[in-house]
């Protein structure tokens, strides 16, 4: 029996202070791995960087501001470069622990964000996955990501894949990632709804792997202090990290109302008895009625 011990992390960090986030970063991943003896850790969407939520950049339908603007400035300045002196930093640990992790991050490409899950093992930085579809009021803040960067990391014992967010609703996408044969689903996000719990427990099901789901815990008065109002214990974000098995089972969790690290001990053998009668992309594909094509190309606005 191959035993795995996983864990989430649910915690946010500040926003706008990329220093303090890196810093957090650093500290929740030796807990993890220290204190629950994990090998694969995942930290929430935009960790690095910062998830605005409840900010509208003063945005209507054609219509900007100059408060805007400045506001879009810091958020700008407060993104990481990959690589950079944060991935540098975040490699640093994790070939110290010997371990690996996924950490949610907003990436700055010249005036362009990305978010990102990067991912990291002992040898250090492997590499990221860029969100391929902001939703909703995400999309004036970031850009769109191609197919170059769905990296599925084989690390030895199981393979990890990513998914942000609501790219776990999009059915091509989880098709593409069964097909490079992921085994542990690192699902970073801000989703803290009831349906996020299901979404969670249908893809493991679906793709007989297991899910690891990570999600911030944010109150307002974790907002930078110009950007709060009087309420400051109101919840922007409510958590509800989870572990899931390959037969939809929950392991740890739903963490709710508080921050914290859920760990579990994933018995690798569990991904073969669950395919055992179904394989999305094997014996239960119909490839003869079905096919689906990927273009992994990288989509430069320029090319030289």
């Amino acid at each position: 029996m191959a035993i795995l011990t996983a864990a989430v992390v649910q915690a946010s960090a500040p926003l706008f202070d990329t220093p303090a986030a890196l810093s957090r970063a650093e500290g929740l991943i030796r807990e993890a791995a220290r204190t629950n003896g994990a090998q694969v850790i995942v930290l929430p969407e935009a960790f690095l960087g910062g998830y605005p939520k409840g900010l509208d950049f003063d945005i209507t339908v054609g219509r900007r501001t100059d408060a805007g603007r400045e506001l879009f400035r810091r958020y700008h300045a407060a993104a990481i470069e990959v690589p950079g002196p944060e991935v540098q930093a975040l490699a640093a640990v994790t070939r110290e622990l010997g371990v690996h992790a996924v950490v949610g991050a907003v990436e700055r490409q010249g005036g362009t964000l990305y978010c990102v899950a990067l991912f990291f093992g002992p040898t250090g930085y492997l590499g990221l996955h860029r969100k391929l579809m902001p939703t909703a009021a995400e999309r004036y803040l970031w850009g769109q990501g191609d197919g170059s960067t769905l990296p599925v990391i084989d690390t030895g014992a199981v393979r990890l894949g990513a998914a942000i967010c609501w790219e776990n609703y999009m059915p091509l996408f989880r098709t593409t990632m069964y097909a490079k044969g992921v085994e542990v689903w690192c699902a970073p996000t801000v989703d803290d709804r009831d349906q996020w719990q299901a979404s969670m427990r249908h893809i493991a099901l679906e793709g007989r792997c297991f899910v690891l789901s990570a999600n911030q815990f944010l109150r307002r008065d974790g907002l930078p202090a110009d950007l709060r109002t009087d309420d400051m214990d109101h919840v922007l974000i409510g958590g509800g990290s989870m572990i899931v098995s390959p037969l939809g089972h929950v392991l740890a969790g739903p963490l709710r109302e508080c921050e914290g690290i859920l760990a579990a001990d994933l018995d690798l053998d569990d991904i073969a008895r669950a395919r055992f009668d179904f394989d999305a992309v094997g014996h239960y594909a119909r490839a003869d009625v079905f096919s689906l094509s990927v273009d992994e190309s990288p989509r430069a606005a320029v090319r030289f």
